[in-house]
């Protein structure tokens, strides 16, 4: 067994471990002409962005911080809703055909996600040509800064809800069977089997998935968001990932981009550790047992 899993652990160490010494770069001036251990030490400069407040780094800041927030609130729950129906289904073979088309656009890339919504609902897309023809009201919904992030929570749902409820489905397929005909007996039905049973046996699936949403607060999807600021402006979609794309390599500031990612990612570390300690407090395993 452990012959077989050092190909992964390899694979693991040689490009996510090792890539970490690259942080390096978020102490020194760097430049891609003089290579990491010619570039000259600078300290903490590269972090006088988060220090000192750069607008650029503060619009990016809180815009990552209000599509997490409300990418939360409304797309974490829909899996373990949809996983939920889906439980409930009788007939198999419609649970099969119901997981086959939610589980269909995952597989597609942002790309195609991003083209699909601008041909169904760009000023010259689907609707509003059927609109002009009809002389409806017009949609303007891409390209509109104020309907931003209702757009890309809604491609986020469309895209990864159906795949995220593979991991629910998992879950209640362990649940005992004979639990549900207990409660059935005593006389519930179906929604005192969800609250009663499911919910309680997919609680510890449902606080780990969370706290990891958490650790990964500050991430809300860099390709989603760069195929779609330039009709936005960055006012509007300006995100960490893309602050660090579009000063870094963009732009040429390669030790301040790095110092934002190292920051970034130690927030991240925190958030993961902060809310495993309450989930301890809450008799929750989490991530890890309790020490």
């Amino acid at each position: 067994m452990l012959l077989i899993g050092l190909p992964g652990i390899a694979l693991l160490i040689l490009f996510h471990y090792v890539p970490l010494l690259g942080n390096v770069i978020a102490f020194k001036d760097y430049a891609p002409y003089l290579g990491i251990t010619e570039a000259p030490w600078v300290g903490l400069d590269n972090f006088r962005v988060v220090v000192d407040g750069d607008p650029d780094f503060v619009n990016a800041l809180v815009n990552t911080l209000v599509i997490s927030c409300v990418q939360l609130v409304l797309v974490f729950p829909v899996p373990i809703a949809l996983a939920l129906l889906l439980n409930s289904l009788l007939s198999e073979r419609l649970k099969r055909v119901a997981q086959s088309i939610l589980y269909l656009p995952h597989f597609m890339s942002w790309v195609i996600v991003v083209a699909i919504f601008q041909h169904m609902l760009g000023n010259a897309g689907l609707y509003n040509t059927w609109a002009r023809a009809h002389d409806l009201p017009l949609l303007t919904i891409i390209g509109n800064p104020d309907l931003f992030i209702p757009l890309i929570t809604s491609q986020v749902i469309w895209k990864d809800a159906g795949w995220s409820t593979i991991i629910f489905l998992a879950a209640m397929s362990r649940v005992d069977t004979q639990l549900y005909e207990s409660v059935a007996v005593d006389g519930g039905g179906r929604w005192r089997q969800l609250w009663h049973v499911t919910l309680p046996a997919i609680r510890p699936v449902i606080v780990l998935l969370l706290i990891l949403r958490l650790g990964d607060v500050l991430s809300v999807g860099f390709e989603q968001i760069f195929l779609q600021q330039g009709p936005v402006g960055l006012d509007a979609s300006e995100v960490l990932d893309t602050y660090v794309y579009n000063r870094g390599i963009v732009g040429g500031n390669w030790g301040v981009a790095a110092a934002v990612g190292l920051v970034k990612g130690l927030i991240g570390t925190i958030l993961v550790l902060g809310a495993n300690k309450v989930a301890h407090l809450f008799g929750e395993r989490g991530v890890y047992s309790k020490w």
